[in-house]
């Protein structure tokens, strides 16, 4: 049976060298979009994205393609405003997450003993601490500003991480050519570089995509619930000021649905991409999208040959 998962792997990165799976072009084309429109906002809308333009919940338009808020503020430049500001959480907490994780399970997965014992027991210390509580704390001691918006999600999120890079070191360290390396006088930081991390660089950028996308989604959350910064605009304050301005009882959906959208196709993206990553580090994720048939078939001509 495993070497007709071996053989269904082989035929799918063979089928798929030469062309990308619509799924992944879609999904960095989302991220494209959203990044290049954060990018030009202050362009397209230099006074911002509070300005009234026009008369409240006017509906969308050739003049505002999005339609305006209870303000009179156009929702696109809301949007595009809010993109610098989510996904600038999203990056600097998916990147702060995954150097956390990356480290703690390198380092614990490729010493082990005791050294792993700290770090695990440290790592399940903060799988079972009560996010909304400490975030509460935290607003209340240091203010909702962003960088602790930032820093607290990079905090709460590292340990899945950890222990995802902590298996594949286990796994790498046992190898015939690591174990060569260090019977050669290769040391552990060497090692550790050229050997263990390149191995488990594919889950470290399947982590760093997931990472970004909880981070974006755990920061809407946030702003939703007032624990976060709610001076500057992101798609979650959107979300938010949209529930309390009455929105939805307006019947405005033109207001509350292009942020949650936003959110739901960078999650969506971040997500695919992620097992793009996961499949290059384990080429058998693969066979599951293949279909029950084609694997019976492959079985099939696997053993006739």
């Amino acid at each position: 049976m495993s070497a007709a998962v071996e053989l269904l792997a082989r035929r799918r990165r063979r089928t798929r060298r030469g062309r990308l799976s619509p799924g992944l072009v879609f999904s960095v084309t989302v991220l494209l979009v959203f990044t290049v429109g954060a990018v030009v906002a202050p362009a397209l809308y230099p006074d911002g994205s509070g300005a009234q333009v026009g008369a409240p919940y006017a509906t969308p338009s050739g003049a505002h393609l999005l339609g305006l808020d209870d303000a009179g503020a156009d929702v696109g430049a809301e949007l595009l405003w809010g993109a610098r500001v989510s996904l600038l959480v999203g990056v600097l907490a998916g990147v702060m997450t995954v150097i956390l994780g990356g480290v703690a399970g390198l380092v614990s997965g490729y010493f082990g003993g005791w050294f792993e014992a700290v770090l695990m027991r440290t790592t399940d210390f903060f799988l079972v601490i009560p996010v909304l509580p400490v975030m509460i704390v935290v607003a209340a001691l240091y203010g909702t500003r962003l960088v602790n918006t930032i820093v607290i999600i990079a905090l709460l999120s590292w340990p899945g991480t950890a222990r995802v890079i902590r298996s594949q070191a286990k796994t790498v360290r046992q190898r015939l050519y690591v174990r060569r390396a260090r019977a050669m006088g290769a040391s552990h930081a060497r090692t550790l570089i050229h050997h263990v991390l390149p191995q488990v660089a594919p889950l470290l950028g399947a982590s760093t995509a997931l990472a970004i996308g909880h981070a974006i989604f755990f920061e809407a959350a946030l702003r939703f619930l007032g624990l976060a910064d709610r001076d500057t605009t992101s798609w979650g304050q959107m979300i938010a000021d949209s529930f309390e301005r009455g929105a939805i009882t307006a019947e405005a959906w033109w207001v509350l649905l292009p942020p949650g959208l936003a959110i739901g196709l960078v999650l969506l993206s971040t997500t695919v991409i992620g097992r793009r990553f996961e499949q290059r580090a384990n080429p058998r994720l693969a066979v599951s999208h293949l279909g029950l048939r084609s694997f019976r078939r492959a079985a099939a001509a696997k053993e006739a040959s």
